[in-house]
């Protein structure tokens, strides 16, 4: 008897935990029109062009054996404004675990004249394409 209510309290436990996490995870933007979306989609364009096209293509839409197609890598789409700067201005090497290319991802994409502003912009860019 003593087990068989220790089992329904812990079910019942469990069953509180996951309603509290499903909560928290509606609270947290899970698509591009819940998030917050700033800067200048036309200066991001130029900046995109000008310092991950060459990776990224023109399109944003990738270059194989390069760089992924952004406009719908997952990754790319979930990132908040505050991490997506801060991939951009590290990077990824190649030897990352999470680097799925084989190919460095290189700070600022090699551009070290890229600023913050830029990296804004073109999140804005990524973010305007269809």
């Amino acid at each position: 008897m003593k087990r068989c209510a220790l089992w329904l309290w812990g079910m019942v436990l469990v069953g509180m935990l996951v309603a509290c996490g499903n909560s928290a995870a509606a609270d947290s933007p899970n698509t591009i029109a819940e998030q917050s979306i700033n800067g200048d989609p036309s200066a991001g364009e130029q900046a995109f062009i000008n310092t991950c096209s060459s990776c990224h293509g023109v399109d944003a839409r990738g270059i194989p054996g390069l760089g992924k197609d952004v406009t719908t890598s997952p990754f790319f789409l979930g990132l908040d404004e505050a991490v997506f700067l801060e991939f951009i201005q590290v990077g990824r090497p190649a030897t990352d675990p999470a680097n799925t290319t084989g190919v460095d991802m290189p700070p600022r994409g090699g551009n070290p004249a890229l600023t913050d502003e830029d990296i804004v912009n073109i999140r804005a860019f990524i973010y305007s394409l269809p």
